[in-house]
Parts: C-alpha cells; structure tokens; sequence
C-alpha cells in the first residue's frame, strides 16, 4: 500500500460511475426545484389576494406582479424538469433507472408547470 506525503495510507480511487445515489442526488435536486417553484407561485398568489382584499393600497399593480411570480414558479419547476431529464440520460447504463421512474417525477414537474401557468393566468383576471 502506498502513502501520501501526510503519512496516511491511500486506497486506490472507486469507480463512482454506477453509484446509484447519483440517481437519488438528481431526482432529490428535482424535488427542490419543484419545492421552490411552488413556493413562488403561492408567493405569488399571496400578493395578488391580500392586495385585492385592500391590504394594500395600490392593488392595480397587485394582479400582475402575482401572476409575474406565479410564472416564475412555473418557469423555475420546467427548468428544473428539463435540467433532471438530461442529467438522467447521460447517466451511465448500469445506474439509469427505468423510464417509469423518471416518468413519476417528471410528470409531477409537468403538471404543476400546467397549473402555475393556470394560476398566472387566473390572477390576472
């Protein structure tokens, strides 16, 4: 066994290519954005109401910057959508889940693209 200069032993490098906590590491970054993403919208959605119950005095601008934060939310989960979907094709063979375990996430990421676009699209209304 060799040493480093520190004296310790060192062990030869793994291979970390079919580790299947890189897997767990992307999905868990997925569900982050998507956490954020919903944060925003009902940031967003927090803004436009409370400024129409007459909270605030300048409720014009309300309805707008809640539906701007609700596509933001929108937007940050599609990113987040699309940036899982590549990582996990360019994962190695041995370590790719089967498509119907990235299809749950993904869907989920979808779907709540849709209703932050609905939630937009209601607020401004």
């Amino acid at each position: 066994m060799q040493t480093e200069l520190s004296g310790l032993p060192t062990r030869p490098m793994q291979d970390r290519s079919a580790d299947p906590r890189v897997y767990f590491a992307a999905e868990r970054t997925l569900l982050a954005w998507v956490r954020t993403g919903i944060a925003i919208m009902a940031f967003g959605f927090v803004v436009a109401r409370f400024a129409q119950a007459g909270t605030v005095q300048a409720p014009d601008l309300s309805p707008y910057l809640g539906g701007a934060l609700a596509a933001l939310g929108a937007i940050a989960i599609g990113t987040g959508a699309v940036q899982y979907r590549r990582f996990c094709q360019r994962l190695p063979l041995a370590v790719r889940p089967s498509s119907r375990a990235q299809g749950l996430p993904l869907m989920l990421a979808w779907a709540l693209v849709a209703l932050g676009a609905l939630l937009g699209v209601a607020l401004l209304r």
